[in-house]
């Protein structure tokens, strides 16, 4: 990835060049999709606060599988999952939460709540999809986008 291109998506993700992250094929490196993925989350996790909603997590881990944002508003939690797409090419990005991912996102959210759930909230997951086109960014929420499986 040229440097002047880097230094603006690590410009818009908040983060310095002084800090940015080593050269794509460097271990610990971030490729151009990781930053793409980054900058998508800041900006869905912007998106939500404009709306009310709180953040309580970001990037939440559980072994393997994480959760992109843990956000609460009215007594609400949503597990967010944020997909970014730079073009059309690959489909809608709300279309990529597969029912693979919808059930990797789902343990990973049985951890988070065993973890810091509280017996008030109600839980719900969510996908924001953000799709990037030069200086043209369009954000797409999907409230309850699909459900917890009943036992």
């Amino acid at each position: 990835m040229p440097s002047s291109l880097r230094s603006r998506l690590l410009d818009s993700l908040g983060e310095s060049p002084a800090a940015a992250p080593p050269s794509p094929g460097a271990p610990g490196s971030f490729t151009p999709a990781m930053l793409l993925g980054l900058r998508g989350e800041r900006i869905a996790e912007r998106f939500l606060r404009e709306r009310g909603w709180r953040t309580m997590q970001r990037r939440f881990r559980s072994g393997h599988r994480d959760i992109d944002l843990v956000m609460e508003r009215r007594g609400i939690v949503a597990f967010v999952e944020v997909k970014t797409r730079s073009g059309v090419t690959f489909g809608s990005p709300v279309e990529a939460v597969h029912w693979y991912k919808q059930r990797q996102i789902v343990k990973s959210a049985q951890v988070w709540i065993s973890r810091h759930g509280r017996d008030d909230d109600a839980y719900r997951f969510d996908v924001v999809g953000v799709w990037i086109s030069g200086e043209r960014v369009r954000v797409r929420h999907v409230e309850a986008a699909f459900t917890l499986p009943s036992r």
